[in-house]
């Protein structure tokens, strides 16, 4: 790959329901020679999304900034986080400076929901509808829903599967154009890697790697922003999916 990598993980909170994900997230990060960004946060426990959303705000803004530093210098984001929820911030970022860019989206949930359709409260299963301009999450740029495509996408609730099919969300890996790639690991399979939100029937670790590949190889890649890695003594298992965008 002829760009550099800047490999970054985020900490702080920012719907985080377990620590796992955040010392995760870091493992990863060093795995692949990378700096963190922020504070660990240690005692994290469900909170009602408007709860978070504000305390979110500073790790938005950094993965904000990580990803229009990356962009600036010509170099290829490679972000580490605890939850999707920095999708707030990152896929508006990189549409606004990447005209035309399509979003993939590896994920067991679609994380459409809405203030008025979430059966949970949880920000993290309503990021990507914020992202989308569904909400309001006060952040200031968003991007197209039919931009972004589902891969590995199979648990809905059913109000958030009104909004997907209503915001004309697209399933599959995109077949041309630049893609910027958002990689929960419980896209995978649970045979793969435990997670903490499980759902069986997912992407095994070769097909993952194989789109990555792909993308890579086309030239069509962005960035990726990596999310949920729940157990960090799994960190090789997601090293390996990534090593051909790593390198």
């Amino acid at each position: 790959m002829d760009r550099t990598l800047r490999v970054t993980c985020l900490r702080g909170r920012t719907s985080d329901r377990t620590d796992g994900a955040g010392a995760g997230a870091e493992a990863l990060a060093e795995r692949l020679g990378g700096r963190v960004v922020g504070e660990a946060r240690t005692g994290s426990s469900p909170r009602d999304w408007s709860e978070d959303l504000p305390e979110a705000r500073p790790v938005l803004e950094a993965a904000a900034a990580e990803v229009s530093a990356a962009l600036d210098q010509g170099e290829l984001p490679l972000l580490t986080a605890s939850d999707c929820s920095i999708c707030i911030a990152t896929l508006g970022t990189v549409a606004r400076r990447v005209p035309g860019v399509r979003v993939l989206w590896i994920d067991a949930h679609g994380d459409f929901n809405t203030p008025e359709t979430t059966p949970s409260g949880f920000l993290g299963g309503m990021c990507l509808a914020a992202a989308c301009g569904r909400w309001d999450a006060g952040w200031p740029d968003t991007i197209e829903p039919a931009s972004v495509s589902f891969l590995g996408v199979r648990d809905l609730d059913p109000g958030e599967r009104e909004e997907v099919a209503a915001a004309v969300v697209g399933y599959g890996v995109p077949k041309d154009g630049q893609v910027y790639v958002h990689l929960d690991c419980d896209g995978l399979d649970p045979d793969v890697i435990p997670v903490q939100f499980p759902v069986y029937g997912g992407l095994t670790a070769a097909e993952v790697r194989d789109v990555l590949a792909t993308l890579v190889a086309e030239g069509r890649l962005v960035g990726i922003e990596v999310t949920a890695l729940e157990y960090p003594e799994h960190v090789d298992v997601i090293a390996g999916i990534l090593e051909p965008v790593t390198g």
